[in-house]
């Protein structure tokens, strides 16, 4: 439930390398790395609803994400002007144990097959006045390495900084935007086998070094149930789109080779309200009386009660991980009355996901929470922070990323500069709300994962930590160590805060006849069952709970661009396309002519809004647009959704398409004076390559003069203003290339 962004300020200013015109004098920039743990001794294993070492001591993963594996610059991001090792060690130092990196099927198997992808947007050089990121440069000096080496380096880099790390497979394309596709098979080749094959093979390449923990089998599988095979689900059946059938498969198949590996399993975006009954997967959906109940992306377990995952191995590596955001990302209904942690776990949180947990079923970890530190959405993250420290739920913040256009990241910009190294600005608000959450001592010290290495400067070793005999903040800092003693677990969350008595419900005995978790045998992908695990019945369980609500998505007023109107949103149809649907490269995507049947209103342009433009709190439009999908600088065929939350998901929606055809050349006319020199200031550095990225993503703000254009041109492509150019002039700083123009 987030946007990449590549945008030339994301690249070229707040990420910007802090160069001079001239090459300074050589100074390393100063970090302390420790020996390598190589003892191979911190694998994890789950009992109940906790997460255990070797030697039977409970630990808590708290951490963050880090993309850029699973976009087409197949590295993470970043890495175009900051040094790996500046970045690691900033991230160990802040207290961060684990780190999860997204990635795409598409990427490992090119790794599996031998022909890694390139790398793009990497900065790395050897040369002595002006070093950065040099384990990661090629014979040259100045080549990078290929992904799966970089990759390979990364993974070193964590182990030496004490900082652990999993995958997860984000899409299986390498895409920007591919976290928006439904399934973890249909794109780039991927089948179900393959996308199974590519993480087997990367967890037997990993299987003998710990530092890659877990394997987060897809990121966020979703989809309307209206959808039908192109939606996730989760039930009893052996059925493609079967996402419990398809994580048990992927997690037999993983443990067979590494048993060691911890197995993380999201959840669907919908569920059907009454399975059993005549409803079924794909039926349309009502207004009056849905079939289905949603959820965020990727955070919807209620299937799980009755088809927990179960591979043959047994349960002990088995983690739950559901996603969750806050009304800044999107306005669910859970939202739309003074929330507190009992409503949210009234309403959503505990019948969609903290059940796990609550009941000790299995141990959960958060992958993805976080967001803008604004209005509501500054306390729900302040509420579900407080939630997870109270109930030892394992969590990865998202993210570190400044260009997550959705939620912003830990870090607000990275630069570098030679002998100074990189020099990351913090969101310093938004680390304080989220450092509560970090594993620490009673006296403010971080526990990493590793035995062996402490976590940076600030931080201990797992060994170091349960030799103090200190205490800790997990659980809220109830007791001391936990050791292998486990606390009383309660059946159900309680809150000081409360809306409504609760009461006590008992859960009826629920007879399964699916093939994958009774004792029959005519299922061809559960190949081992015991006596134990062959009940074909929910044991009964009494609890104490949160009073059952059943929500529906009231009649709320939003405002349309001047005109408020009641609606409850049934039907999105686009009545006429917009006047232009053909492209050359670098327009901007033009709605003018557009009519879309919303209810019973009929409206045009005005009334949408791009996604890529809203600001969270400036008030609702009544459609949004998710010009996301939209790419003018690459041609090809784009498919334009329009919907209540701007993505097809959870509401009605209808799409448009547009393609984008061949280039009009920008030639400029004018002679160059100087190559480079876009800004017209008689020197070249970064700048220049700035105006040109600013001019070309915003051309009616950022203008270049007739002679900029001429000296803007440098890429040697003769194909006028291009990213070209822009990359050219970072080259020429970085030394790459030796003069302007760029010659091929």
């Amino acid at each position: 439930m987030k946007k990449f962004t590549r945008s030339a300020l994301a690249l070229f200013s707040s990420a910007a390398l802090a160069l001079t015109g001239t090459a300074p004098a050589f100074s390393t920039a100063v970090f302390t790395v420790q020996a390598a743990d190589t003892n191979n001794d911190d694998w994890l294993h789950c009992e109940g609803s906790r997460i255990y070492d070797k030697d039977g001591h409970e630990v808590w993963l708290t951490g963050a994400n880090w993309f850029g594996f699973n976009c087409g610059e197949n590295v993470p991001h970043y890495l175009w002007s900051a040094d790996a090792d500046d970045c690691l060690t900033e991230i160990a130092d802040r207290g961060i144990n684990i780190i999860r990196f997204p990635i795409s099927t598409e990427l490992i198997v090119s790794w599996m097959n031998g022909t890694p992808n390139e790398v793009g947007s990497f900065s790395c050089n050897t040369d002595p006045s002006f070093t950065i990121n040099p384990d990661f440069c090629s014979e040259d000096g100045k080549t990078p390495k290929d992904s799966m080496q970089v990759f390979d380096i990364m993974m070193k880099k964590c182990k030496e900084h004490g900082i652990k790390a999993f995958i997860d497979i984000h899409s299986p394309d390498a895409n920007n935007s591919g976290h928006n596709y439904n399934l973890w098979y249909g794109k780039a080749g991927v089948t179900t086998d393959v996308w199974i094959d590519a993480l087997v093979w990367l967890a037997e390449k990993y299987k003998n070094d710990d530092t890659l923990l877990a394997y987060d089998l897809k990121n966020e599988p979703h989809g309307k149930g209206q959808e039908g095979e192109k939606a996730a689900k989760w039930d009893g059946s052996t059925d493609e789109n079967n996402w419990a059938y398809a994580a048990t498969k992927c997690a037999e198949a993983i443990l067979d080779v590494n048993p060691n590996a911890l197995i993380l399993v999201e959840g669907v975006e919908q569920s059907l309200k009454r399975p059993g009954t005549s409803d079924y997967w794909g039926m349309p959906d009502s207004l009056t009386d849905s079939p289905y109940i949603g959820a965020w992306w990727g955070g919807n377990f209620r299937g799980a009660r009755d088809y927990p995952i179960k591979p043959k191995q047994g349960t002990s590596q088995i983690v739950y991980s559901p996603h969750d955001y806050g009304p800044s990302v999107y306005a669910q209904t859970w939202f739309d009355k003074d929330f507190t942690e009992q409503t949210l776990l009234d309403d959503y949180w505990y019948d969609t996901w903290a059940y796990i947990n609550a009941e000790d079923i299995a141990p959960e970890l958060i992958g993805e929470w976080g967001g803008h530190m604004e209005g509501d959405n500054l306390k729900w993250m302040t509420l579900l922070r407080d939630y997870m420290i109270k109930h030892h739920i394992n969590h990865t913040f998202w993210c570190l990323n400044t260009n997550s256009g959705d939620t912003g990241g830990l870090w607000d910009g990275l630069s570098f500069q030679s002998g100074k190294g990189t020099t990351i600005k913090w969101n310093e608000p938004k680390y304080e709300l989220f450092e509560e959450a970090l594993w620490q001592t009673t006296s403010g010290k971080y526990i990493g994962l590793d035995h062996e290495v402490a976590l940076g400067k600030n931080g201990v070793s797992l060994s170091e930590f349960y030799a103090s005999g200190e205490g800790s903040n997990l659980d809220g800092g109830k007791g001391s160590t936990q050791g292998t003693t486990k606390p009383p677990v309660t059946a159900a969350p309680t809150s000081s805060v409360t809306t409504g008595p609760t009461q006590t419900t008992s859960r009826p005995t629920t007879t399964t006849t699916s093939d994958w978790v009774t004792t029959t045998t005519t299922s061809d992908w559960v190949t081992t069952t015991t006596t134990s695990d062959s009940s074909t019945s929910i044991a009964t369980t009494t609890v104490t709970e949160p009073k059952a609500t059943t929500t529906t998505a009231p009649v709320t007023t939003y405002p349309v661009f001047g005109t408020d109107h009641d609606f409850l949103p049934y039907s999105v149809k686009i009545i006429t396309e917009p006047t232009k649907t053909k492209y050359q490269i670098g327009e901007k995507l033009d709605l003018s002519g557009i009519k879309v049947e919303y209810n019973d209103y009929v409206i045009g342009a005005d009334s949408l809004k791009l996604l890529s433009e809203y600001k969270p709190g400036s008030g609702y439009p009544a459609l949004f647009v998710n010009d996301y999908e939209f790419d003018s600088s690459k041609e090809g065929e784009y498919r334009i959704f329009i919907s209540f939350s701007g993505r097809p998901e959870s509401y009605p929606s209808d799409a448009f398409t547009v393609t984008v055809g061949e280039k009009k050349i920008d030639t400029p006319t004018t002679e160059a004076k100087l190559c480079g020199d876009a800004n017209n200031d008689g020197t070249v550095d970064l700048s220049d390559a700035v105006l040109i990225m600013q001019s070309m993503s915003n051309p009616s703000k950022y203008k270049l003069t007739e002679q900029g254009r001429a000296n803007a041109d440098c890429a040697g492509n003769g194909d006028g203003i291009t990213n070209a150019d822009a990359l050219a002039i970072q080259k020429y700083m970085l030394q790459l290339i030796p003069s302007l123009p760029e010659t091929k």
